[in-house]
């Protein structure tokens, strides 16, 4: 699997990041209240715990199962205990390591149904982004087909699917309500806004209503109350420079909503630009 990480072309924001940091373990935290960040330097990976079981989002690698796994448990968590599995979108280095998460934690596993068939497939039968293998990963058999607005409910936590389609049909951003010393805070965790190199805009036969998608998305996150912003990569939301900040006293680093709406705002104009670009290339 790893062979075919370094042939991405980009599944995000960072593609031109080292991708070392996509399997280099990184201390587990407590984010707030009972939402948890399990995941590597980037590829993030969150637990939401309560007393009924766990919710994971994003299984991320195949070889990311062994840290995931670890994390929790360095957390005082039970692997075991993780009843649900969700993701950000079905691109491999978020779902890559479903397969073999579900085989070994027993839990049930939960997509938004725009992208549903591409995890239950191992994948996109016809890839959109040209190079680039990130659209394959192994197949997982998918418990139930979230719907937009759905929500995701175990023991006394809450999650909400919010469809912000485009990166994949299905993209996923996930919000939900914690307390933290007794405040209610606004997670938002970001699916993914980005315009991959190689994405079709304009024309795109097997996706024709992506750059409407991309649209919609930018409505979406920007109406969204945010506190704690967070995303599918921790290079979205400046993961490790908070992280450095946690117990040195102050605000929480996480409650970040300037920090959120910059990296909407950049990320449409990223998007828009690109737009008009293939535009005027037709």
């Amino acid at each position: 699997m790893l062979f075919s990480i370094l042939l991405l072309l980009g599944c995000s924001q960072v593609f031109a990041q080292d991708m070392s940091s996509w399997t280099e373990p990184f201390p587990p935290h407590r984010i707030a209240g009972n939402l948890y960040y399990v995941g590597s330097r980037d590829l993030a990976s969150y637990l939401i715990t309560t007393p009924e079981g766990h919710v994971l989002i994003n299984s991320s690698l195949e070889e990311s199962v062994p840290l995931i796994r670890a994390s929790v448990e360095k957390l005082g968590f039970k692997f075991a205990d993780i009843r649900i599995l969700l993701i950000s979108h079905a691109h491999s280095d978020h779902c890559a390591g479903s397969a073999e998460f579900l085989k070994q934690s027993g839990a049930k596993y939960w997509v938004m149904e725009q992208d549903a068939d591409a995890v239950e497939n191992g994948g996109a039968k016809k890839a959109r982004v040209g190079k680039g293998d990130y659209t394959q990963f192994p197949a997982a058999k998918v418990d139930h087909r979230l719907k937009d607005g759905e929500e995701v409910k175990l023991g006394d936590a809450v999650l909400v699917a919010r469809l912000t389609p485009g990166h994949t049909p299905g993209c996923t951003t996930w919000t939900m309500q914690v307390t933290d010393n007794g405040k209610p805070l606004n997670a938002v965790i970001i699916g993914s806004p980005n315009v991959n190199p190689g994405y079709v805009l304009v024309g795109n036969k097997n996706y024709p209503a992506i750059a409407t998608d991309y649209e919609k998305t930018f409505r979406v996150l920007k109406a969204l109350p945010v506190d704690l912003f967070l995303g599918a990569h921790g290079g979205y939301y400046g993961m490790e420079a908070k992280h450095a900040r946690l117990g040195t006293g102050g605000t929480n680093p996480f409650i970040d909503p300037a920090g959120y709406l910059r990296y909407v705002t950049d990320r449409e104009a990223a998007f828009r630009k690109e737009w008009e670009k293939q535009k005027k290339s037709k």
